[in-house]
């Protein structure tokens, strides 16, 4: 395993790691998904000034984020979210995609974007490039696919911005599916914790979580975060139809607007604050229902339900087949951009 910003791994067949400091904020990055692994800041109630505290969830090994899986800090894709029975409508034609979740395709496959080592292009203290070709038939996709994915540091501040092209049309939606407890990884549920969304609308979805098709407005549901709320408020609401299928909250947001505008609002108990920005349309907002204790964390801990949320900045799931979803389809001559920032304080 190599650190710091070294190009190449160690040992064949060990994954590349990289360490990104901008003042108090440290970002530590491996190569199987382009994860990030920890996300070290300070500022919380009780921190002495040269303590960082780890605000997202990580594998214990880094060998795991091949071998067990689960998304953590990892690039998903090529498409994010759920694609209904795996079908993919193009040309005139349905073509089969990998099917991982109750019949339905999730995050591009079983072994997606998240389970590939990626190759750093280059690297300095401050920011890595990472990049990957996924081939044509990847994971039933067509299209050979060139990925990038940029991450920067700032003090305060992590910018992920991602570019792809293709050889032929082919659906792409990347996100980074980090999961934040401001309050510490492993430091038990984020029920506590307040979560805001800049959001007048949401998708709901069916019992398998593929969206209706009906963009609902979020006026007197539980979904309604345009005043944060603690998120145990909403986990308690399981007499809506919605919370109950998800267990929680696992439903994409429609965010108004264009361009870098804010998302989402999450603050810990510790008084850490994460705004999400991004250009895209919406967020996936995840409360981290699945997790049952088989993970053991970064720190030694095991993961339990509600350990940390996922605020997945993307295009609209299972758009593929919702002519009235915006399109997420990328065709040759085209280059897909989108640019997300951790804003932390």
């Amino acid at each position: 395993m190599s650190t710091g910003t070294g190009t190449e791994p160690s040992v064949p067949g060990d994954p590349t790691t990289v360490t990104l400091t901008a003042g108090d904020l440290q970002v530590a990055l491996v190569s199987t998904g382009a994860a990030v692994t920890r996300l070290l800041v300070g500022g919380g109630s009780g921190d002495a000034p040269e303590e960082g505290v780890n605000v997202v969830l990580g594998h214990q090994h880094l060998s795991s984020y091949r071998e067990v899986g689960g998304y953590l800090g990892t690039v998903v894709g090529r498409c994010a979210n759920r694609i209904d029975g795996g079908r993919l409508p193009l040309g005139g034609t349905t073509r089969q995609l990998v099917r991982n979740d109750r019949g339905n395709t999730l995050h591009g496959g079983s072994d997606g974007l998240d389970r590939r080592e990626w190759r750093l292009e280059g690297a300095t203290g401050t920011e890595a490039t990472w990049s990957l070709t996924s081939p044509d038939g990847d994971q039933g996709f067509p299209g050979t696919l060139q990925v990038r994915v940029r991450y920067a540091v700032a003090p305060g501040v992590v910018s992920i911005e991602y570019t792809a092209t293709t050889d032929a049309p082919t659906p792409v939606n990347l996100t980074n599916h980090a999961f934040f407890a401001l309050d510490g990884e492993g430091a038990g549920d984020t029920g506590g914790h307040l979560l805001g969304v800049d959001a007048d609308a949401y998708l709901p979805t069916r019992e398998d979580q593929i969206p209706t098709g009906e963009v609902r407005d979020v006026e007197g549901t539980p979904f309604d975060l345009r005043e944060a709320a603690e998120v145990s408020t909403v986990l308690a609401e399981d007499d809506d139809e919605q919370v109950r299928i998800a267990g929680g909250i696992d439903h994409h947001y429609v965010v108004p607007g264009e361009g870098l505008r804010r998302h989402a609002t999450l603050v810990g108990r510790s008084g850490r604050r994460l705004e999400v920005w991004s250009d895209q349309r919406g967020i996936q907002v995840y409360t981290g229902a699945h997790f049952d204790g088989t993970l053991r964390g970064t720190s030694g801990s095991v993961y339990q339900r509600g350990a940390g949320i996922a605020l997945e900045t993307q295009g609209y799931p299972d758009a593929v087949n919702h002519e009235s979803f915006p399109s997420v389809l990328l065709r040759p001559g085209q280059t897909y951009r989108s640019r997300t920032e951790w804003h932390l304080t």
